[in-house]
């Protein structure tokens, strides 16, 4: 039996070669009438109006409806009837205006239609697992939707997501080569570096007992780059971490990396505000305000409780240390005489919140090391608070005119060491705006661009769990120069020369100037991180021999490509911008991965797995 008898058999439908398709399903205007065409795509859907049934044929570009009138064949017409939404069809018609009163001026293609003429089935579709549409789609669970993610990227939301996907990329590539940048490609095959994030391992077949690493960032190798004379260097670069999974994480994810020789900070700053603005007039037609603004790391985190402020709103936190030293409040004057710092903030308008909303608080403040979370509701005139009894006047006419405190609002505090009691009511400021936000007391646009250069971070933060000083970002990242010295008698107080770019509360990207004084590495490395010597050699030593050959002042920055698209899309979950992303417990659902592996497979790698019991 031939190929062509088996498919009439088994499907009424003959296995063709169909017309070479004329137009996409967005071409179509008022200008074409009288064409004959030939369209390609699926069935969005299939309507009967008095025995004339009409189809939407969707591609990419949009849809198009196409008419099958039983007057004009009959047979035609039944088969059409019968066609299944998502089935991929060839359809060959004439364009003809649509009759008046069923223009749809939602449709690029709404004045006309198509009065088909012939109609190819090439693959039927079965019933999908949930709606297509963004309404239905959207109320789907997010396993089944990734379960079948051929179809949910069908969706026109998630279609539209990877085309600015797309065209985000081409911006930024079209950006850096009218710079004179040149894209290098770096190898994903890397070697450990366990100081850093969790990292995937990748046994070694032909080296038994030895292991790759793949690569967190090109970091190295674009220093190593510099070294080489190469001097602008960008590359859309994929980056695989072992991390817990969140809506703005993936195990393996999407940066812009770029390095550059001889620049100090300020031509970073300009570099890539060219880059922002160059994007968004790109992909959202937007222009951005420029130069950005900064703001530095300890005015960002007594300001607003993070590094990453979202300045789309205010509700700024305010410093009460010192009007609390002599508090016969003896949490908070315990707090701030022993170099504690104490901080409120007004919630304005929030002091309806409900007792669930106030305890979700409570709980997020003590996982940020709370002890609990001290407040004040002004309701009537009146300070409602256990602990409003242990307030002076003086205390709550200070806090009344620092807060610009009226009735239906309510006091946050926190009292604890500097960093905790930022970090503390920057969550509560968060979650006070998500609560006004609810109540229609506060909006928050999300296409309100507040891009913020965070700065002068420290060099070392100080690990109490190792009992030594650890790398704020990484230990590559230069220190300011007038604070060098500082790196023997206080490497807390050293700056770094790290930047942060942050949008709406979200980071972007950071980079740094660099170490490139193969001396002034190794001091921070042996010195001031206190690595071994030996260990510095087998994981560090080739950077530092190649620094002695010539390394010149270079810095550079990285930008999670996945994170910018998300916000120009709209969108809180990078998962909605990756096209095959992983899950929340790093697994792919659609192709069912990761899998275990045959002992044979484990033999040649001269590995042994050894799975614990379950609890």
């Amino acid at each position: 039996m031939s190929l062509r008898s088996l498919g009439e058999r088994r499907s009424s439908v003959r296995l063709y070669l169909p017309m070479k398709r004329t137009h996409h399903c967005a071409q179509l205007t008022k200008t074409d009438l009288g064409t004959t065409v030939s369209l390609s795509g699926w069935v969005d859907s299939v309507r009967d109006h008095g025995g004339i049934n009409f189809i939407d044929l969707r591609d990419r570009k949009g849809i198009t409806q196409i008419k099958f009138d039983p007057q004009d064949d009959a047979n035609l017409g039944a088969r059409a009837a019968h066609l299944k939404p998502e089935s991929v069809v060839n359809i060959i018609g004439t364009v003809v205006v649509r009759p008046e009163g069923t223009v749809n001026a939602a449709l690029p293609t709404g004045e006309i239609e198509i009065n088909a003429t012939g109609l190819e089935i090439l693959n039927a579709s079965e019933t999908p697992p949930f709606p297509l549409d963004d309404a239905g789609g959207d109320k789907v669970n997010e396993d089944l939707r990734l379960t079948y993610r051929y179809l949910d990227l069908r969706r026109p939301k998630m279609t539209k997501n990877l085309q600015v996907r797309h065209k985000a990329t081409k911006s930024i590539r079209d950006y850096f080569d009218s710079q004179e940048f040149i894209e290098v490609e770096t190898p994903a095959l890397f070697k450990s570096t366990p100081e850093g994030a969790r990292e995937y391992l990748v046994p070694s077949r032909i080296h038994p007992g030895e292991f790759y690493a793949l690569s967190q960032s090109p970091q190295q190798y674009k220093q190593i780059l510099m070294v080489a004379g190469v001097e602008k260097y960008f590359q859309i670069a994929r980056c695989f971490r072992d991390e817990d999974l969140r809506a703005d994480r993936q195990m393996e994810f999407t940066q812009v990396d770029v390095e550059a020789s001889f620049v100090s900070r300020e031509d970073i700053y300009a570099l890539f505000e060219g880059m922002l603005t160059k994007l968004w007039k790109d992909v959202l037609g937007t222009d951005i305000q420029t130069p950005i603004q900064r703001m530095t790391y300890t005015d960002a985190m007594n300001r607003f409780g993070v590094d990453k402020p979202d300045l789309r709103f205010g509700l700024e936190l305010m410093d009460f240390t010192e009007l609390f030293k002599t508090s016969s409040f003896k949490v908070f004057s315990g707090t701030a005489t022993s170099g504690g710092a104490v901080k409120a903030i007004n919630a304005k308008g929030l002091a309806d919140i409900t007792q669930g909303e106030l305890k979700n608080m409570e709980e997020a403040a003590k996982s940020l090391g709370a002890k609990g979370l001290a407040f004040i509701k002004i309701e009537g005139g009146e300070w409602k608070s256990p602990i409003v009894k242990f307030f002076s006047d003086a205390e709550k006419t200070e806090l009344t005119a620092k807060l610009n405190v009226e009735d239906g609002d309510i006091i946050f505090f926190a009292a604890a060491e500097w960093e905790r009691s930022c970090a503390i009511l920057g969550r509560m400021r968060l979650d006070a705006a998500q609560l006004l936000v609810k109540r229609g007391k506060l909006a928050i646009r999300h296409d309100d661009w507040k891009f913020l250069w965070v700065i002068d971070f420290p060099l070392m933060s100080y690990d109490e769990e190792r009992g030594a000083f650890a790398a704020t970002h990484h230990p590559f990242t230069s220190p300011v120069p007038e604070d060098i010295a500082l790196l023997d008698s206080d490497p807390k107080k050293v700056r770094g020369q790290h930047y942060d770019l942050v949008l709406n509360g979200m980071e972007l990207g950071g980079g740094s100037i660099r170490i490139h004084q193969p001396a002034l590495q190794k001091k921070v490395f042996e010195d001031v991180l206190k690595i071994p010597t030996d260990v510095v050699e087998s994981r560090f030593g080739y950077m530092l021999k190649a620094f002695t050959f010539g390394a010149p002042p270079h810095g550079g920055i990285a930008f999670g490509l996945d994170r910018m698209v998300a916000l120009l899309c709209g969108t809180t979950s990078i998962r909605d911008v990756i096209a095959f992303p992983k899950t929340q417990k790093g697994q792919d659902l659609m192709a069912q991965s990761p899998t275990p592996v045959t002992a044979k497979q484990l033999k040649e790698l001269h590995i042994q797995t050894v799975i614990p019991p379950e609890s």
